[in-house]
């Protein structure tokens, strides 16, 4: 699901029932082979989806352990001083994840590759932040006696919950950041 369209599967042979042909090419395709149908919209967005959740996750895994050794509290709560730190790695690499990219596949101008990735990246990252978070405060406030520590398997079996609720939250975002021409699929 996440190659491009086209790309060979099952050992390098391509399977032609997942083929396409454009009944109204007259049989002269200027050597590029069969033409391909598109991913279908649900795939592309899903790919989106874990594009985005990979910087989230990185961002997240990269400043846990430093609230946690730091001791980083927002208004005395631990529980923000990793909402904080962690919102702004998440976004720092969520950009980088959209940024670099785009530069290496062409973009020539830095300065609206970076406004573009800003644009593709911001909404999908607060809705995955979104529904992690819900997760991680639900968790800690009411589900758990008080909240775990960030070296607690208690801990990170939440933070994998909490990613996957991000993924859903974020989906919907994707989809029509996608409509919108705003991100691309993937």
């Amino acid at each position: 699901m996440g190659r491009p369209d086209g790309m060979p599967r099952h050992g390098g042979h391509e399977h032609h029932e997942h083929h396409e042909h454009d009944s109204a090419d007259d049989g002269d395709d200027g050597g590029r082979g069969h033409h391909h149908a598109s991913k279908p919209k649900w795939q592309s967005v899903f790919g989106s989806v874990t594009h985005c959740g990979g910087g989230c996750t990185l961002g997240d895994s990269v400043a846990i352990p430093i609230v946690a050794l730091t001791g980083f509290t927002v208004i005395g709560s631990t529980l923000l001083g990793h909402v904080t730190a962690e919102f702004i790695a998440a976004y720092l690499f969520g950009i980088l994840f959209q940024f670099l990219p785009a530069m290496s596949m062409g973009d020539r101008n830095p300065f609206k590759t970076l406004v573009n990735a800003i644009k593709a990246d911001t909404l999908s990252l607060i809705a995955f932040q979104i529904g992690m978070y819900g997760w991680m405060a639900l968790a800690s406030l009411v589900l758990l006696p008080e909240e775990p520590h960030a070296g607690s398997a208690v801990f990170w079996f939440m933070m994998q919950i909490a990613m996957a609720i991000g993924f859903a939250t974020a989906y919907p975002a994707n989809w029509w950041l996608i409509n919108r021409g705003i991100k691309h699929g993937m």
